[in-house]
């Protein structure tokens, strides 16, 4: 396959997953959580947001394709022991570490924003693997499925609803910057 097919294939895989994931978080509004996707930052972006009474996460998601269909459950798992992810065929050592950073830059900016310390959570989301935890991490790992999940994740402070609504503020004057053209009032002209 060319390198054309082959990076065309991995950016399918890519905004599939995002868009996978994105879908399962949206859920969450339902039990109170604010999600965002596609948050802008400086030079980069984060691919979710979502905040709660339980805390802040920046999700960065990975799209993996999994081996051909046909092979065992047992080559969908991935194992993960806080430092690396062991894939079938691979270890990856990049992805926490960025998801290490993405948290950092949004506690420092909502921090800013907001005016009071705020704690954000690492998440690395990898839809349609099975996730084999072998160790804690300081990031969470997440499949994609069962949003509510996050429910459980407990906070050393939650946030109070001032907080969140503050929170809130600052994420929509960042995300909802832009209006879309089609919106855009025509001019009128006088005849």
């Amino acid at each position: 396959m060319s390198n054309a097919m082959t990076r065309r294939n991995q950016l399918r895989v890519a905004l599939d997953a995002e868009v996978a994931v994105g879908q399962e978080l949206n859920q969450l509004m339902l039990h109170g959580y604010r999600v965002y996707h596609d948050f802008p930052c400086d030079g980069f972006n984060i691919d979710h947001i979502l905040f709660g009474p339980n805390g802040v996460f920046a999700v960065e998601t990975k799209g993996k394709a999994k081996p051909a269909k046909g092979s065992t459950k047992q080559e969908w798992k991935v194992a993960f022991d806080g430092q690396a992810l062991q894939f079938p065929n691979w270890t990856e050592r990049d992805f926490l570490p960025q998801a290490r950073r993405q948290a950092e830059w949004l506690a420092k900016w909502l921090t800013s924003a907001v005016g009071e310390q705020v704690q954000v959570k690492p998440v690395l989301a990898i839809p349609g693997w099975y996730i084999d935890r072998l160790k804690p991490s300081d990031v969470f790992l997440f499949n994609g499925k069962n949003p509510l999940a996050w429910a459980g994740i407990k906070s050393a402070t939650p946030l109070s609803d001032s907080l969140i609504q503050r929170i809130a503020h600052q994420v929509e004057q960042k995300c909802r910057d832009v209006a879309p053209s089609g919106y855009k009032e025509e001019k009128k002209t006088l005849k």
